[in-house]
């Protein structure tokens, strides 16, 4: 169990790789922390337009290369290996510090990009995915232990705040950009030139993050060996997913083969990543943990129906169904926003469970729209409701981590948040896919006919909306679970 960090003010520490904090004063964007955070920020920016962007390229890159029947691979590839790739960067910058990991992972993240870009065959194409997710899987974790070093206690919910907003304006522009350029210059241009934007912020975050966050968190303290242990279950859980999601393509019975498989490499290797006590909801540090999954997974697993829902079930274009999407990017940042005030601090484990609540609800209420009197509004107004829960839980999960994790932990305790994430949403969606097509569902990619409708019942929307707001219901309790017991 992760002992608390150490909150004394102007601590001064032996010349090595932390920076000196003044736990009272500064902001993100003053002198000392400037380049850093816009930086990292840059960066988190530029992964939420490639995030955004590759989702409306990846069609028609599919189709190019006679790829179709694999499309689905193409997402997989991506979120296996950042699996592995989340544990090994825990390990990497508390031995040694975020810097190595953090620019490992950008040149694999670059890598990747251009690979699928510039790729001849679909196998070509994956591979690159594949690379691209090792670079965010060490980019992500890096960046969350360069927040642990580099930025006081109550700075950390204000650059918190800042990466949520970095996805308000690539969840609006991103999809339109991307389907501009795909048309007029190619889907391959999607993918080769953002390596090249990567360059500016780079230049700004290295030298900061060399400054104040390199080296190991002690370094008067012997260097940790890698732990061989770890690195084998990060590859079972990566394996394991894998499987999985392969399973899951098609309900016949040859899938349960590889996913009974799948299950017995994830049950030990979670077991063994998470932390102890993480499935009974353990106060402090494991309930933060499986909080973060259940939270991403339910409202994700949720929110790939909707679309679906309001194009195949009420007419709408898919344009329209995604904008209907839009202002929850607003509402998120603004969640993010009102979790980083001051005022708040006191209160965050009672904002995490309304956060939830909020979850909860939008996920139940949004089903509503399947009846025809019920007008499509109704489902955009909820649903940015729900995602101003879900921008105050997730950063505030975020801030709790650090708060709750000793110095030397923080890489651990930042692949572990990661990995529930990453797994409850591949698990979640798995389930919600499955008690889809088994009520009538259908394919997502048969689903519309040539007249617009489907034949999808409207119990198979239910059969997802449902039990995924059950789930964020049991999230709100577990959010009650957060603060370590008191003696």
């Amino acid at each position: 169990m992760s002992a608390l960090e150490p909150r004394d003010a102007d601590v001064v520490e032996a010349p090595g790789p932390r920076a000196v904090h003044d736990d009272t004063k500064g902001s993100v964007l003053d002198a000392a922390h400037r380049a850093l955070s816009i930086g990292i920020v840059s960066v988190v920016l530029l992964i939420a337009f490639e995030a955004t962007a590759v989702g409306t390229a990846m069609p028609v890159a599919a189709r190019e290369l006679n790829g179709v029947s694999v499309y689905a691979f193409a997402f997989s590839a991506y979120f296996t290996t950042s699996l592995f790739a989340m544990v090994l960067a825990g390990q990497w910058s508390d031995r040694s510090g975020p810097l190595g990991s953090l620019t490992a992972g950008i040149t694999a993240f670059s890598a990747g990009l251009l690979l699928s870009g510039t790729a001849g065959a679909m196998w070509l194409f994956i591979l690159g995915r594949a690379v691209q997710g090792l670079g965010g899987g060490l980019v992500i974790v890096a960046l969350y232990v360069v927040i642990g070093r580099a930025y006081a206690e109550h700075l950390r919910p204000a650059i918190m705040a800042a990466f949520a907003a970095c996805w308000v304006v690539p969840s609006v522009v991103g999809p339109l950009a991307a389907g501009t350029v795909t048309e007029h210059l190619g889907w391959r241009w999607v993918f080769v030139g953002i390596p090249v934007l990567v360059v500016f912020p780079l230049a700004l975050a290295l030298p900061a993050i060399r400054r104040t966050a390199s080296g190991p968190a002690d370094p008067q303290a012997p260097v940790t060996p890698w732990d061989r242990r770890r690195i084998l279950l990060a590859l079972g859980i990566s394996a394991g997913a894998g499987l999985l999601q392969y399973a899951g393509q098609e309900l016949r019975w040859l899938s349960l083969v590889p996913a009974a498989a799948g299950v017995a490499l994830l049950v030990p290797a979670v077991r063994g990543l998470l932390p102890h006590g993480t499935w009974r909801a353990a106060r402090g540090l494991p309930s933060v943990v499986l909080l973060r999954g259940i939270a991403a997974g339910a409202f994700i697993a949720a929110e790939s129906f909707v679309p679906l829902m309001l194009v195949t079930q009420r007419g709408l274009s898919p344009t329209l169904a995604g904008f209907s999407l839009a202002a929850g990017g607003l509402t998120w940042a603004l969640g993010s926003w009102i979790q980083a005030r001051p005022w708040t601090e006191p209160y965050r484990e009672r904002l995490v469970v309304l956060g939830m609540v909020l979850v909860a609800l939008s996920i139940a209420a949004a089903p509503s729209v399947l009846v025809t009197s019920v007008p499509v509004w109704v489902l955009a107004a909820v649903w940015a409701l729900g995602c101003l829960g879900m921008g105050a839980v997730i950063a505030s999960t975020s801030v709790l981590l650090m708060k709750l994790s000793a110095p030397e932990e923080v890489g651990a305790n930042s692949a572990a948040l990661q990995i529930s994430d990453g797994l409850s949403n591949v698990l979640l969606l798995a389930a919600g896919g499955a008690a889809f097509a088994a009520l009538g569902g259908g394919a997502v990619g048969h689903a519309v006919d040539a007249a617009g409708t489907t034949g999808s019942h409207p119990a198979a929307f239910a059969a997802v909306f449902l039990p995924m707001a059950g789930v964020a219901a049991v999230g709100a309790w577990v959010a009650t679970r957060l603060g370590e017991r008191r003696s």
